[in-house]
């Protein structure tokens, strides 16, 4: 019993170790360097760069010593047969008692020996043998190799350039999902606070129709705006939900996991403000995508190159080592039995002359790709600015915007007391107030969506322009 308390203390302790080591709480910057190392994208762009680096290993290698063993048994289970001339052979009885010597009755007594005519039949070698060897060759001059080399370098810069664009955009949507359960939160709290109002709005005015002083529509009217209000907030809360969820893939926990954001949505649109951005130099060289097609264009420089390099010679040298050894009963582990040794060394040159066009037509194949990964890259380039520039003027709409929706919603609310204090002094309809309380409730939900947009567009003008500027 008392083994099994101690045992189940230590699940319990293990569990709750295990629970307290998962993060529950982020800011912005804590979710995105969380999200840099655990997303999965993230990982996976990690693991690449980690894939090529052995790559370019394997490719240096290639041109290094390589060494090689082998060790052959061979076990006649019936030995082949030569035929020999029986003419070569005097027809005596030494000649026949030599060849009893080789083979079994019945082999011997189907062949006649005697005739000068005729063959004899004649078996070489042991029954069983083995032959180990141990071969070390070089790679002396291969143009291929050469390129080979140097792809493997672009090889391992692209992976670190698409990890570099793979952190980016994992940033860009932990920005975004951040963003998004921020204002699911403040929509939810406006909500609330809106319902709330209602409610009082809607007691007070039943009272007032209850003694005969108000229509029956003034109360109908406020039914309805409570009602919609109210299918609002469950359909936010939903949303909700769904934006927590997805944070969390974002992030790469568990998708049901409790997570706390510590920031708030007002707080951090006013953090990303920063209109020296607006004004940073436009360098197309360090955007992301136009490093990726500045790879693209060397990778075709490169397999220009290999072409080319497939008409030069190759040389390679070996160096061959071995022992042999011979029986016809397995006795190969004894002592006593004799190993014969032997070593060669050698060189082979390949020289490539004639192809009937197909090198020359690879080559300009070869050519024509570069070619058009040059224009691609001047695209690119054209596109990227464009790009910078799109991104720029969104992010001072989203500055512009975020200011005037403050102004429009200072005004919905000076609107909207007017119109309520007046229609309770009895000298306002219950039109008018649905009127303005529909157009707070509008310029509410436009400013939050004004404060989301002003963080998202300043995360997507920071991944154009591949910089992480001080808030």
């Amino acid at each position: 019993m008392r083994h099994k308390l101690i045992l189940f203390i230590s699940i319990i302790t293990t569990s709750l170790s295990f629970s307290q080591e998962q993060p529950t709480s982020f800011s912005l910057q804590e979710a995105i360097d969380y999200a840099l190392e655990n997303n999965r994208t993230a990982i996976n762009a990690a693991k690449d760069i980690e894939a090529a680096e052995k790559q370019k290993w394997e490719t240096t290698a290639s041109g290094l010593p390589q060494i090689n063993a082998t060790v052959d048994y061979q076990n006649w289970l019936k030995q082949q047969v030569q035929l020999l001339p029986a003419a070569a052979f005097d027809n005596t009885q030494s000649t026949i008692d030599i060849v009893d010597t080789y083979f079994d009755d019945v082999v011997r007594n189907n062949v006649a020996v005697s005739s000068p005519d005729g063959f004899i039949p004649v078996r070489f070698g042991t029954k069983q043998n083995v032959n180990a060897t141990a071969t070390v060759s070089q790679l002396i001059f291969d143009g291929s190799y050469l390129v080979g080399l140097q792809s493997a370098k672009v090889y391992l810069q692209i992976s670190k350039n698409a990890k570099v664009k793979t952190d980016l955009e994992v940033r860009k949507s932990v920005i975004n999902a951040y963003g998004n359960v921020l204002l699911a939160e403040e929509s939810v709290a406006i909500l609330n606070r809106n319902i709330e109002v209602l409610t009082k709005n809607l007691n007070e005015t039943t009272k007032i129709y209850e003694n005969g002083l108000e229509e029956e529509e003034s109360v109908e009217q406020l039914k309805i705006t409570l009602s919609s209000v109210q299918s609002n907030l469950r359909n936010t809360e939903r949303l909700r939900k769904l934006s927590y969820q997805m944070l969390n893939i974002t992030l790469g926990i568990d998708i049901e996991n409790q997570t706390v954001l510590t920031d708030n949505l007002e707080s951090l649109t006013e953090e990303n403000i920063n209109l020296g951005l607006l004004g940073s130099e436009e360098i197309v060289e360090n955007n992301i995508d136009y490093q990726i097609a500045e790879n693209d264009l060397i990778s075709n420089e490169l397999l220009v190159k290999l072409e080319k390099s497939k008409a030069l010679p190759t040389v390679n040298a070996f160096l061959n080592g071995g022992y042999q050894a011979f029986s016809d009963d397995f006795t190969f582990f004894k002592k006593d039995q004799d190993w014969f040794g032997s070593s060669l060394f050698g060189v082979s040159l390949n020289v490539p002359i004639f192809s009937s066009g197909m090198r020359s037509a690879a080559t300009q194949r070869a050519q024509i790709n570069y070619e058009k990964a040059q224009a691609d890259l001047n695209e690119a380039e054209q596109q990227i600015k464009l790009q910078i520039a799109s991104a720029k003027s969104d992010y001072q709409f989203a500055i512009e915007d975020y200011q005037n929706k403050q102004e429009n919603l200072n005004l919905a609310e000076r609107i909207e007391n007017k119109n309520q204090t007046k229609f309770f002094e009895g000298i306002g309809s219950s039109f008018e107030l649905r009127q303005a309380q529909t157009q707070l409730y509008t310029a509410q939900q436009e400013l939050l969506q004004a404060m989301l947009d002003v963080i998202n567009t300043k995360a997507a003008l920071e991944t154009a322009l591949n910089t992480i500027s001080p808030k």
